[in-house]
């Protein structure tokens, strides 16, 4: 895998028909800075409106990947998406002219085959790896859908489909290493079934269909005048191979659909916004579960770095305040006193700790028989962590008290016990005004978040 981000040397113009709105677009895929990702431009639209290639950005996945932004829509991202990710690349620009991307022939080989023309061009920048550290799963019962991702120092795909069909049956599809793809997925085609097609041209989808960009698995009985049906819908002959599928087109490789459906998972993972290192299995994915997978992912992303922002913090350093000098700021006296240390301080952040031992007077009567430390507790805990920050604006903090004027959004993740060390991070969400402080505040035990919550605090001089 590429240790460096990369963009292409120069723009490439591809042009066709989409396949769903059956609409001539062109577009136009130029290189980008370091650290961009994937964006669309409606160059089509007033204004030109930006759309990034974002798990949060999609509105539809029913026939395809649907992103929208700025009030612009592109679908069908799918096939574009998996060549940029397939040959590493990691920053470009994409100027399209239509709603839809071009379906071409139903694969990636043509974007691929463009985009090597184009020639790679390494940047300065580190690529940036989203490392999967631990399990990552999700399922759908009801579906019989499940994907989980797995530590690998490299990026290998796994995928099963069974559409308990006895024309495709169960098939497997799986790549080892990124640069397979290439070779062994990027040439794999689209798929449905017949009844699938007949239902999709009654509801006025695939304008763009011709059959010649996908491959049209027969599973039923098909009478002679459902094939003129097709004949004339298509203005072309069209018979039942012995494979099952309609004969317009040959089959590139037996398990063709079970490697299209890794495709396109390559592409829908490219809405997580960066590059991945891992294995991912997945058993009968489709776009919606591959883009809630992609969510799953993008928010345990989020959680690593909450927690790389907490695990920085020594917690045996020389503290700001001590005990006796948090006393100093603070009215609070044992055993309501919840703050052992500060172990950090500035004008916007504060970071607080409390030593949660067996022998504080509330484990007498809170579950003696299984101690849990209470969380309203936590929220008085991370109240005086943040009343330090608000009292640390006077030049006489024993002069004052923080009243607490509201909590908002108090949530409690994990269970603290008897033992535990409790980091409390309070951060400014605005800057404080006429005394009056907004605040976000988390609280840790290890890399676990065990409590959050908005902090709304005022301070008023001591009469």
């Amino acid at each position: 895998m590429n240790a460096k981000q990369r963009t292409i040397k120069r723009e490439i113009s591809i042009s066709g028909i989409g396949l769903h709105t059956g609409k001539s677009v062109t577009l136009t895929i130029k290189p980008a800075p370091e650290n961009h990702w994937f964006k669309f431009r409606r160059v089509d639209l007033e204004d030109q409106p930006v759309v990034a290639v974002d798990a949060d950005n999609v509105t539809d996945t029913s026939r395809g990947t649907t992103i929208s932004e700025n009030g612009a829509s592109v679908s069908t991202i799918e096939h574009l998406m998996a060549a940029l990710v397939g040959l590493e690349i990691d920053n470009v620009i994409i100027d399209i002219d239509g709603p839809e991307v071009p379906i071409l022939d139903g694969s990636s080989a043509v974007f691929v085959e463009k985009l090597l023309e184009a020639g790679f061009a390494e940047q300065e920048a580190d690529r940036d790896f989203y490392e999967i550290k631990e399990n990552i799963h999700y399922v759908e019962p009801e579906r019989k859908v499940e994907i989980v991702a797995m530590p690998l120092d490299g990026y290998r795909l796994t995928c099963m489909i069974d559409f308990n069909s006895p024309v495709l049956g169960s098939q497997h599809a799986s790549i080892s290493k990124i640069d397979e793809f290439k070779k062994d997925i990027s040439s794999s085609r689209t798929f449905c079934f017949l009844h699938e097609l007949e239902a999709l041209v009654k509801n006025n989808l695939i304008k763009g269909g011709d059959l010649s960009n996908a491959i049209v698995i027969v599973d039923k009985e098909v009478s002679k005048d459902e094939l003129d049906k097709l004949q004339m819908l298509f203005n072309k002959e069209v018979t039942v191979a012995d494979e099952g599928i309609l004969d317009n087109i040959q089959l590139r490789y037996q398990n063709e659909p079970a490697r299209h459906k890794l495709l396109d998972m390559i592409g829908d993972l490219a809405l997580v916004g960066r590059p991945l290192k891992g294995h991912i299995m997945a058993a009968r994915p489709g776009h919606a579960a591959n883009v809630a997978f992609a969510k799953r992912v993008k928010n345990q992303i989020k959680r690593d770095k909450n927690k790389k922002k907490i695990n920085t913090y020594d917690i045996h350093a020389k503290p700001v305040y001590d005990t006796v000098q948090i006393m100093n700021i603070l009215p609070h006296r044992q055993p309501f006193l919840m703050v052992d240390k500060i172990l950090e301080l500035s004008e916007t952040h504060v970071v607080g700790l409390k030593n949660v031992t067996m022998n504080e007077d509330l484990f007498m009567g809170h579950f003696p028989g299984a101690p849990v430390f209470p969380g309203v507790l936590q929220i008085e805990a991370m109240a005086q962590t943040g009343g330090i920050l608000v009292l640390n604006t006077v030049p006489d903090p024993e002069n004052w008290l923080t009243l607490f004027l509201k909590i908002e959004n108090a949530r409690f993740k994990n269970q603290v016990h008897p033992g535990d060390t409790l980091i409390f991070s309070c951060e400014l969400l605005e800057p404080i005004r006429r005394g009056i402080a907004r605040m976000k505040g988390v609280g840790m035990v290890g890399e676990k978040i065990v409590s959050e919550a908005e902090l709304m605090a005022q301070i008023v001089k001591v009469k």
